[in-house]
């Protein structure tokens, strides 16, 4: 039968009567979520809207990192290794697309961005609460990052809890530690609170699950993944930094910090380091 005017006629089975019952916007609380953008260019700036939102989402992608990232070290402790690959694939995937969605971002020129961001004042992205909490648990700790949300206990009340509670890479360390494998009775009481470095003594435990993959299988695969998640971060960080620096050049942070320098240096960050100086010595030097 040919559609008239165009229109596509409604399958029979589809329900439109929703008055007494759970619906789509009801359901994600879309009235609150879309009302949630105010921009504070005055007169309004029609670019702003793209800036709030770009950050919304990665806040709410942040939110399920965290969620993630909190499930693999339990899962981990938990000796359940299937379900936290199964979370740390889902991370990675999570920053691939907060890597892509950098390029929505990069088409606000100089200009349009300089046309509303003085009425930004010292906000940043340096004050995110969740980002700093995906670096806790992830092991770049900092206890003096706390003091800059002493003005909201809640929020400061969460970060605390992740810098006193052990890393993902703690709990991988614990995992293998109970599976037979060497690792050192100080790194395994180590102060969870402090920022990881590297430990060179791990370096030759982590070597046997590399040299002998298929009867070491399960730590090698999630060391793998935390390599995975760790380059799917740097990426995004990289591609923040590349964003930032075609939007404003070298001008100084909103926040106060050196912009571009700022986020150069924070590539020089490495999560799991014994995961990338174990690669040195795999399968011997040149002949």
């Amino acid at each position: 039968m040919a559609l008239e005017h165009g229109e596509r006629p409604l399958e029979e089975g589809i329900r439109t009567d929703l008055r007494e019952a759970l619906d789509y916007g009801t359901y994600l609380d879309l009235d609150r979520l879309l009302s949630a953008q105010h921009p504070v260019s005055d007169p309004v700036h029609p670019d702003e809207l793209l800036f709030i939102v770009q950050h919304q989402t990665t806040e709410l992608w942040f939110k399920l990192v965290l969620h993630e990232l909190r499930g693999v070290r339990g899962y981990l402790e938990a000796d359940d290794v299937d379900r936290a690959r199964k979370a740390l694939a889902r991370v990675k995937h999570i920053f691939r697309t907060l890597t892509e969605q950098w390029s929505v971002l990069a088409t606000l020129t100089p200009s349009e961005y300089g046309g509303f961001r003085d009425a930004l004042g010292p906000s940043s992205g340096f004050q995110s609460h969740q980002y700093r909490g995906v670096e806790f648990i992830l092991g770049n700790k900092n206890a003096r990052m706390l003091g800059v949300f002493d003005a909201k206990p809640a929020v400061r009340a969460e970060l605390q809890d992740l810098l006193d509670t052990p890393t993902v890479y703690d709990a991988l360390l614990a995992f293998l530690a109970r599976h037979g494998h060497d690792v050192p009775a100080d790194v395994l009481g180590r102060d969870v609170r402090e920022a990881w470095v590297e430990r060179p003594d791990l370096v030759p435990v982590l070597a046997a699950l590399y040299d002998d993959p298929r009867t070491h299988w399960e730590g090698y695969a999630i060391c793998e993944d935390l390599v995975d998640l760790e380059d799917a971060f740097q990426l995004w960080r990289f591609r923040h930094l590349r964003t930032v620096q075609r939007t404003i050049g070298f001008k100084t942070g909103t926040g106060g910090s050196s912009g571009v320098g700022f986020l150069q240096r924070a590539l020089e960050l490495t999560f799991f380091p014994e995961l990338y100086s174990v690669r040195t010595g795999i399968g011997g030097g040149p002949s």
